[in-house]
C-alpha cells in the first residue's frame, strides 16, 4: 500500500536493517476510549529514496493484560539504542491511577516492529501534569532527555519542557525544566471555540545538525488551522534559550513532525495532513540545512508551503 492507503497522525520513520518502518497513532479513531495499539508499516524501498510503497500492518504493541491504560493511545516514537529498541507514547492512565493523567511512558523491544513491552512505570512525565509526545533527545555530553508538551487543556497556555532520563530511559532524573510557552511563538494563535488564551503545544522533535544549530519542530494553530513551527536553539542545547521563527515551516492544516535521512544523506519531513479524523496521511516533504544549519524547505514545495 501507498501513503495515501495508510490512516495515521503522527507519523514517525526509522530505517534498520536494510528496511523502513512507519509508526504512527494508528487507531481508526485516536480519540475513544477502546484503544487497540499501535501498529508498524514496513518498506524494503532503497535507502536512497524516501519510502512509498508499504506492507502492513504489523502489530507493534498490544496492550498486555492489566496494562494501566486504555485510551488515547498516541504519537509512538522509536529509537535504536545500545542493540533494543525504545517507543516513547502517550496514554491516558485508568481514572483510579495517577488521577487520570495523560503522559508519556517508555516501552521496550529487542527486535523491530516489535511487539514493545512495557518499560516505564507508568507515565514519565509527572503524574500531577497533563501532557504529551514525550520525544527522546541525547544532547552532545550523552546525557538523554525527554522533551513533552505540558497541555494547554490543564494550563492554558501550552508549555514545552525538558526532563532529563536514566540511562536505561525507564524513568526522570531530576525535575522537569520550562523550555518555553506557546504564545512566545509570533506565528501562534489561540484555539477557536476555546476559553480566551488556550494555546496548543504539541508533537516536539529535536534536529541536530552536525554544524549548526539545535532545531526544534513543534505544532500549534495559526488562524488558518493546524500548522508546524520551528524554533531554534540560541544556548546550542536543550535548555536553549529558544527563538522561534516569525512563520510556519507548513501551515496547510497539518504538523507533528520529525526528521529522518535517506542513505545519500538528503532530508526528508514527516507529517500528518489533514489534521481531521479519519482522513490523516503520512506526508513527506524535502527539506535542507539553510544557514548556520536552521532547516528550511527544499523544491519546488517550498513556495508553496505557507499558502494555507
Amino acid at each position: 500500500m501507498r501513503l495515501e492507503d495508510i490512516q495515521i497522525r503522527d507519523p514517525f520513520v526509522l530505517r534498520d536493517e536494510g528496511k523502513w518502518y512507519l509508526y504512527g497513532s494508528t487507531d481508526k479513531d485516536i480519540w475513544r476510549a477502546d484503544a487497540a495499539g499501535f501498529d508498524a508499516y514496513i518498506s524494503t524501498e532503497p535507502a536512497d529514496q524516501a519510502p512509498g510503497e508499504f506492507s502492513g500492518p504489523v502489530p507493534a504493541f498490544r496492550p498486555p493484560r492489566g496494562f494501566w491504560s486504555s485510551k488515547n493511545f498516541w504519537a509512538p516514537e522509536v529509537y535504536a539504542c545500545r542493540g533494543e529498541y525504545y517507543m516513547f507514547a502517550t496514554f491516558k492512565p485508568h481514572e483510579t491511577m495517577n488521577h487520570g493523567r495523560r503522559g508519556t511512558a517508555s516501552l521496550k523491544a529487542k527486535s523491530l516492529p516489535g511487539p514493545f513491552v512495557p518499560w516505564s512505570a507508568g507515565p514519565i512525565t509527572p503524574k500531577d501534569w497533563e501532557c504529551l509526545d514525550g520525544t527522546l533527545h541525547i544532547d552532545p555530553q550523552g546525557m538523554p532527555w525527554m522533551v513533552f508538551c505540558r497541555e494547554w487543556q490543564q494550563v492554558g497556555n501550552g508549555e514545552i519542557y525538558a526532563v532529563p532520563l536514566t540511562e536505561d530511559l525507564r524513568e526522570a532524573a531530576g525535575e522537569p525544566r520550562l523550555l518555553f510557552r506557546a504564545d512566545e511563538a509570533p506565528w501562534v494563535r489561540p484555539l477557536k471555540g476555546r476559553a480566551p488564551g488556550s494555546y496548543v503545544t504539541d508533537g516536539p522533535f529535536l534536529y541536530a545538525p552536525k554544524n549548526g544549530a539545535l532545531n526544534m519542530l513543534w505544532s500549534s494553530f495559526t488562524g488558518a488551522g493546524y500548522a508546524l513551527g520551528l524554533a531554534v536553539s540560541q544556548g546550542g542545547g536543550v535548555m536553549g534559550p529558544w527563538q522561534h521563527q516569525e512563520t510556519p515551516l507548513y501551515c496547510r492544516d497539518g504538523g507533528h513532525g520529525m526528521v529522518f535521512h535517506t542513505a545519500d544523506g538528503r532530508i526528508h519531513l514527516a507529517i500528518h495532513s489533514p489534521n481531521n479524523t479519519p482522513m490523516e496521511r503520512a506526508l513527506f516533504i524535502g527539506l535542507i540545512e539553510g544557514p548556520g544549519g536552521i532547516l528550511e524547505a527544499s523544491g519546488p514545495v517550498a513556495a508553496a508551503l505557507n499558502n494555507p
